[in-house]
């Protein structure tokens, strides 16, 4: 199972456009894991029990859907799973990567550019405030001049990084997407992370990495990134190990020990806790869901 095989859309927004509005009602979803270059903004209604796919998070969805996709690499897609809804209604507005550019480095638009950075790895909101952006959207198509649609996207884009609900998908070492942060400790920590995981780290070596105290290292992890030291840790060995379940053929154990895990019980506790299954039962729930094109 190679993410190469996974298919990249083309999809129908032209480089002179600013954004692109998708409206349908039908009864499945037939369009297969994909990623594109394009940023995307789903809103989904009346398909309750449709299977999300976004990196290596896999959920059901509610009765209303809004998720946000910036990450160029990111796959994603929505599988019919126990939905039995005969009308589901799906709105996809896409726009391009550098809509925002000359703006977002502004601190009016901070918030925008905090949130563009999150959803690289898919951003979730609550079924709240899907409901509440719901009339924004649906009037958003029915915008006839194309300026003021620009303003009521930017608006919109505004309206949702001021939401305090929203929750990360996938994994930041799943995603093959580079991640910025405010905090050039943090940064340092997780490349760290990311080219020492498969050995044993040492909470001392990484403070000192930063030039903290073990003891204010650990409070300055747990108020950056709401995870301990070894809980960001394993976050990073988790995303490697997920991607490793989709693109290779090595057993669960291989992969257990390739990520710096030392003991398959502890893996397989530690995956079911974050991901909701084993990572037997992921690999096979992805299996299911992939179709190679």
């Amino acid at each position: 199972m190679s993410s190469a095989n996974i298919l990249r859309e083309v999809t129908p927004l032209a480089p002179e456009n600013c954004f692109i509005y998708i409206s349908r009602t039908k009864k499945e979803f037939t369009y297969p894991i994909h990623f594109h270059p394009e940023c995307e903004l789903n809103f989904i209604e009346n398909a309750k029990g449709v299977k999300r796919i976004v990196g290596d998070s896999i959920e059901d969805i509610d009765e209303l859907e809004l998720v946000l996709i910036t990450g160029h690499n990111l796959e994603h897609a929505w599988i019919n799973g126990s939905c039995k809804s005969q009308e589901i209604r799906e709105i996809t507005i896409q726009f391009h990567e550098d809509l925002f550019m000359n703006v977002l480095s502004r601190n009016q638009f901070r918030s925008i550019r905090e949130m563009f950075e999150k959803a690289k790895h898919g951003l979730a909101f609550p079924v709240g405030t899907a409901r509440k952006m719901k009339p924004v959207i649906m009037n958003l198509g029915d915008e006839k001049n194309g300026f003021y649609s620009v303003m009521q996207l930017m608006q919109l884009m505004y309206e949702l990084s001021l939401d305090t609900g929203s929750r990360v998908l996938s994994s930041s070492s799943f995603s093959n997407n580079e991640e910025e942060t405010d905090s050039r400790r943090i940064k340092k920590v997780l490349e760290y992370f990311q080219e020492n995981y498969k050995k044993p780290v040492r909470l001392v070596e990484v403070a000192n990495l930063v030039n903290m105290s073990e003891v204010a290292f650990s409070r300055f992890i747990k108020k950056r990134t709401s995870r301990t030291f070894v809980e960001y840790l394993n976050g990073v060995r988790l995303g490697v190990a997920t991607r490793m379940l989709i693109d290779t053929t090595s057993s669960v154990g291989e992969i257990c020990y390739e990520c710096g895990f030392n003991n398959l019980s502890n893996f397989n506790r530690i995956f079911k806790k974050r991901k909701g299954c084993t990572p037997k039962e992921f690999r096979e729930n992805y299996s299911k869901k992939k179709i190679l094109v």
